[in-house]
Formats: C-alpha cells, structure tokens, sequence
C-alpha cells in the first residue's frame, strides 16, 4: 500500500516543525511541509494529499482562501479531509471554514494527544473514501466484463440466426456480411452516433431471415418468379419481422425493423406496407440501398452479376423513387470504403467464419 501523503501549510517555522515531528507517529505518511502557502496550495492541487493541514492566519492566500481555491481547482478536491488549526477566540473563522470546506479544527496552542487522535480519524476516513472509490472502479470494471460477454452472446444468438438462411441459400453468406458493412457505411457518412453505427451492423444481418419460410422451389429458383411466386416471396419480409418481434433486446429490435422494410421504397411502391418517403424507419431506407447494391453486384440463381458502375448508375437513377436520395449520396462518398468492403467479403465466405 502506498504511503498517505500529508501537506501541512503554516507561515511559522517552529508550528511546521512541530507537526512534522508529531506526524512521526504515522508510520505509513509521506508529509511535505510548506511555509509558503501559495507554493502549498499549488503543490495540493497538482498532487491531490491524502490530508491537509492548513493555518488560518497566514499571509494571502490565508487559511479560508487556501480551503476555497482547493476544494474548487484540484481534481478530486471535494474529497480530501482538511484540519484547519485556528486560535481560541476564533469563533466566527471556524464558521467560516466550514462553510467553506474545513472537515475539522484544532486550536493553538496544539494538544498533542488531540493532534494525534484527530489525524488518526481523518487518515482513516480517507482511507475508507479510496477503498469506497476503488470498489466502485472494480464494480464499474465487473459491470463492463458482464455488458461486452451480454452483447457478445447478442451477436452469436443473431449470426446463428442468420445462419439458418445461410443454409437454405449458400450464396446468402458473403451477401449478409457485406450488405452489413456497406449498411454501416452508410450510416457513419449519415453522422450516426457510433452506437448506431453498431448496431446497424449487428441487426443488418437478419434482414432475409424471413426467408427460413420460403419453399425452396421459390427461393432457388433460377429465373423469374410468376406472379403468385413473387407474391410468396415478398411474404418473408413479415415472417423475418415476426421471428424477431417482441424483443427487449435492442439488436433484435432494430433487426425486426431492418426486416420488415427493406424492401419499402422511398416512392411508396414497396413492400409490404408500401409505406413512402421519411415513413420508412431510417435503418430501412439505409438498408435498402446496402442490400440492392450487393444483389446485383453478385451472381444469384437467376442472374449474372452486373458491373460496379451499372449499379451505381441505377442508384444513382433511382434515388427518390426506389431509394432515399440522401443514402445513396451516403453510400457512394468515401467510395473506397466500399470497394475494400467488396475486396475483403468474397463469395464463399460463411456466417461460420465470424462464430
């Protein structure tokens, strides 16, 4: 354990030596001993003492001023015990002094047995204000170990979810990967908080959930859906919704809105609920852009997939009327996050490489 540090501050050189003499007594104290109380106070506040031993009557600062300055300009000021030694009739000084900070008085001349028995108190109260502060530092660290190993649980529970669809379509799994990361890339040129810039990424990855509930002759299919298909189809934007609804946790939450409205478009045309314009819940409209970017930028069971720059021109063509206007001019700035994002999640790559 590291030794107390005591500051004591008097203008006259036989009080300094006295105290420093009686702290002897205090085996595991470091006393630093000062006569100028202006080089004391700043010594005080750039060191933060265990305990303060001030005079009242000293050339400026006094005593009062010396506590005032203290308690408001050093770091953990507030919480340091100070002992002001005053006179006799000094009455009203002790008023004073409490008022401003003082935790505690000795007057002059100095009881020794006092002295010894009032710094015994004050270094055991500090004592216990920095055992209470490194407790609270360890329950704030115990808090922290359990909040990552909580979200870390939350991120597998969602990976292993959206593994399922990786299974019933193997090209799903690099797309869900990407398709999260571009959604993230839009939302940090958006000025998202990087809360939600996370959590993006983490919910991004359920938005084809709902596809656990489409036949495998509909969803494999390598070529156009007939009409009553598409209309199947579309039915896995509420089922991924549902799967995920009703949770109290905030990831599955966003997940269940990534779900249900990616396929919204900004011109009311959409599905399901053909909602238009700012009615699409934010993550929706991001997502929309990440997720139709990726699927023509791949190979799918009933298409080639399409040049970078042929994509980027239908963005560009459909901002307003499929997408919002303002993602896609997020999605295509720093446009060499997106390539590396392109270059570093490749076909083949499987939900399994992340658990």
């Amino acid at each position: 354990m590291l030794p107390s540090k005591v500051a004591i501050i008097d203008d006259t050189e036989l009080n300094l030596k006295l105290f420093n003499q009686l702290m002897k007594k205090f085996e595991a104290c470091e006393v630093f001993c000062f006569q100028n109380s202006a080089e004391g106070l700043a010594w005080c506040i750039q060191n933060t003492p265990d305990l303060i031993i001030v005079d009242y009557m000293m050339p400026a600062p006094d005593g009062l001023e010396f506590i005032r300055r203290f308690r408001a300009e050093a770091p953990d000021g507030k919480d340091i015990p100070i002992l002001m030694i005053t006179a006799n009739d000094q009455k009203e000084v002790r008023y004073k002094s409490l008022g401003v900070g003082a935790n505690d008085f000795l007057t002059k001349p100095v009881d020794t047995s006092e002295f010894t028995a009032r710094i015994k108190n004050m270094l055991a109260l500090r004592e216990s204000q920095k055992n209470l502060a490194d407790r609270a530092a360890w329950l704030a660290g115990e808090v922290d170990k359990a909040t990552m190993q909580i979200r870390a649980r939350e991120k597998e529970i969602i990976l292993r979810l959206s593994k399922a669809t990786d299974y019933r379509d193997p090209e799903t799994g690099a797309h869900i990967l990407r398709m999260a990361h571009y959604a993230r890339h839009i939302a940090v040129n958006l000025g998202l908080s990087l809360a939600d810039q996370e959590l993006i990424l983490e919910a991004a990855p359920m938005h084809d959930i709902g596809k656990v509930g489409v036949p495998d002759h509909i969803l494999l299919k390598p070529g156009k859906y007939e009409p009553e298909e598409f209309e199947i189809m579309k039915q896995h934007s509420r089922i991924g919704y549902e799967i995920l609804a009703g949770s109290t946790a905030s990831v599955l939450q966003a997940g269940a809105e990534i779900a249900l409205t990616h396929h919204e478009k900004f011109d009311g045309t959409g599905y399901p609920d053909g909602l238009r314009g700012e009615a699409i819940p934010l993550f929706g409209r991001i997502s929309a852009v990440a997720d139709v970017f990726d699927a023509l930028t791949s190979v799918r069971p009933y298409k080639a997939a399409w040049e970078i720059e042929r994509a980027v021109e239908l963005l560009r063509d459909e901002a307003g009327r499929h997408f919002d206007a303002t993602c896609v001019d997020a999605f295509l700035a720093n446009w060499e996050n997106v390539l590396a994002i392109r270059g570093n999640i490749r076909d083949g790559v499987s939900i399994d490489d992340l658990l």
